[in-house]
């Protein structure tokens, strides 16, 4: 009695698992690969910009912060006429790098601007942010961010423990067979 309970319990699993695993195989395709690319952001200049290096690492010295925010917008409004009404999404100070990072809330662009000097170091896109936005399903939006993470989450769970079982399931089957 107990022998035919296991098989239909592994028969079942067995189903289970075909069936999750199918449908939460995309999204670990997708979260796999993306979580490379970001292992990856700093080893590659086309994920994510390099850091520039600015004049002073003491912040006594630097320019306030909303002239080095209006030379970012002026020098990103040139460099990108058609985009010139991006809005400033954050700034990210690097005091060690003597650098400020201005992110635009569209295209995922960045203005690397001497704290101290003001000058314009770097104008480009970062590959990386979207790729992140991708990876945690934030590209479509907030609930399904939400939805597919959890499903992944939970998917990712049951294909472990269903896995576990489809494992260990035919040594009970066998040591049943040999108690019979």
């Amino acid at each position: 009695m107990k022998l035919k309970r296991v098989i239909h319990s592994l028969r079942q699993f067995r189903d289970w698992h075909k069936i999750v695993g199918l449908s939460v195989a995309f999204f670990l395709f997708i979260s796999a690969l993306t979580g490379i690319l970001l292992a990856l952001k700093k080893e590659f200049d086309l994920l994510q910009p390099p850091t520039q290096k600015g004049e002073s690492r003491t912040l006594d010295t630097w320019k306030p912060v909303a002239e080095l925010a209006d030379i970012a917008q002026k020098a990103f409004a040139r460099a990108h006429p058609d985009l010139a009404d991006n809005p400033i999404d954050r700034m990210d100070v690097r005091p060690s790098k003597g650098i400020v990072k201005v992110l635009f809330e569209n295209g995922y662009w960045e203005v690397q601007v001497d704290g101290t000097t003001g000058a314009v170091k770097s104008i480009a896109r970062r590959h990386s942010d979207w790729i992140e936005h991708l990876h945690d399903g934030s590209i479509v939006n907030d609930w399904f961010k939400l939805v597919s993470m959890n499903y992944l989450g939970l998917g990712v769970l049951i294909l472990i423990f269903s896995g576990l079982w489809l494992w260990y399931g035919p040594k009970i089957v066998r040591k049943l067979k040999q108690q019979s």
